[in-house]
């Protein structure tokens, strides 16, 4: 992190402290503090920080931030003591981006915003120092966790932006001030917090708020719910997808091999995967990184669509005995990227029997059984061999049906034949790693 003073850091935050302390790094985690770390203690639904505090500062950390208790100084020059340690964690995240001279991209988007990122930090790491989230550190906790990691001669940021309701994407661009908002799609996701899609459009839109007439929206091409937003914006805007029009179009994709038209050229981009929807988020990439003006073109930074690390749970291909393999993709689902993974599935079969494990796609409100039922016909259509269902709601998928997560993995063993290929997918609350697990 930027080395800030503890005194700095309260200023920043609206607190107090005695501390005469330089903080290196922000953890909220006491075992993994490291000398000069601010230990961040959040309350939690099981316990409370604070209670680690001690530990903390035993094991190195510089301070420790704390709420304050009303009326008293804090208890001792080690503490940083403010109104909340969360509201906190954030206000020292937009001290570091405002003191770093990085370039920051912000993404959100129904599906396909931790692929684009992981695509867009790889392609970014071969000309700029980056500093990328982890996994899908992407909440209040998550995304100021990753903007204290930038240091003096950070670059590149490339950070999410969840939603999980209206306002919480603009409390987290408000902290981000991206440079580059990217919007990677609107589906029906969240329906039981935001009521309708027109709501997810308006949500994940919030990212637009923030930005001058020196920032770019990147978005998908003639997506008519983000219209009204586009529209007062002040932002310049840059479109990607499949159709003729878009500023960065997907031109063809094919294993290992994307081609992409931007700027009157057509690119070819080696790449390390299979699935078509990580050829739009590629595409997406791409036009993030012209929008921070480098050249699209430029193969020192298209070579780094060949070394993606995918976050796990998230399309990863695992073989199976008897020359079949699993798709595991269960670390979130919802009718857009449902269908996309049993595409993917059936194209990547290669006459193999094709076997569906689906979970749960939650958060769909008074939708859910409608859409789950337009998923099992999805794949009837498809022509999936076998569909096997997990968890109430799933049963509208039709085939075999199992409980819970627990079951199925004690009995989709059994259902499989030497070289099937397998996708397993649903919510992240469906538990399906379970699945996987008994399978490999």
């Amino acid at each position: 992190m930027i080395a800030l003073s503890a005194r700095e850091i309260a200023k920043a935050c609206g607190g107090r402290t005695e501390s005469g302390a330089t903080i290196t790094g922000v953890t909220i985690d006491s075992r993994a503090v490291a000398l000069g770390d601010l230990f961040v203690a959040l309350p939690g639904e099981r316990t409370d920080g604070a209670r680690y505090a001690a530990a903390a500062l035993d094991a190195g950390a510089g301070a420790v931030m704390v709420a304050a208790t009303p009326g008293q100084p804090p208890p001792d020059d080690r503490t940083i003591a403010v109104p909340d340690p969360l509201i906190g964690l954030g206000r020292l995240a937009a001290e570091v981006r405002r003191r770093s001279g990085a370039r920051v991209v912000g993404i959100t988007g129904s599906t396909g915003k931790t692929s684009t990122k992981d695509l867009l930090a790889a392609l970014l790491r071969r000309r700029l120092r980056t500093v990328a989230s982890h996994a899908n550190f992407n909440t209040e906790i998550g995304l100021p966790l990753t903007l204290c990691r930038i240091e003096d001669d950070t670059e590149a940021v490339v950070c999410e932006l969840a939603m999980r309701g209206m306002g919480q994407v603009s409390y987290l661009a408000e902290i981000a001030r991206p440079d580059v908002a990217v919007i990677t799609s609107i589906g029906p996701v969240h329906l039981e917090q935001v009521g309708s899609i027109e709501g997810v459009a308006e949500a994940k839109a919030e990212i637009l708020e923030p930005l001058g007439p020196r920032e770019t929206a990147v978005v998908p091409y003639a997506e008519p719910l983000l219209a009204p937003y586009l529209d007062i914006s002040r932002a310049r805007v840059t479109t990607f997808g499949e159709a003729d029009g878009a500023d960065v179009r997907l031109a063809s994709f094919t294993a290992g091999r994307a081609e992409i038209a931007v700027d009157g050229r057509t690119i070819t981009v080696p790449v390390n995967f299979d699935q078509h929807h990580n050829g739009l988020n590629l595409t997406a990439a791409v036009a993030a990184c012209a929008a921070l003006g480098l050249d699209p073109a430029d193969p020192e930074l298209l070579a780094g669509a060949g070394e993606a690390e995918f976050s796990r749970w998230r399309g990863e291909r695992i073989a199976l005995p008897g020359g079949g393999f699993v798709i595991a993709d269960c670390y979130n689902a919802n009718p857009v990227s449902m269908r996309a993974a049993l595409r993917h599935m059936a194209s990547a079969a290669g006459g193999r029997r094709t076997v569906a494990v689906m979970g749960e796609m939650a958060e769909l409100g008074p939708a859910g059984p409608a859409l789950h039922e337009e998923i099992g016909r999805e794949a009837a259509e498809i022509g999936v061999d076998l569909v096997v269902a997990v968890g109430p709601l799933s049963r509208a998928y039709g085939g075999e049906w199992f409980a819970g997560a627990a079951a199925a993995a004690a009995g989709v063993p059994g259902l499989l034949e030497p070289g099937d290929a397998v996708l397993v997918k649903g919510s992240r609350s469906a538990g399906l790693e379970a699945v996987v697990e008994a399978l490999t």
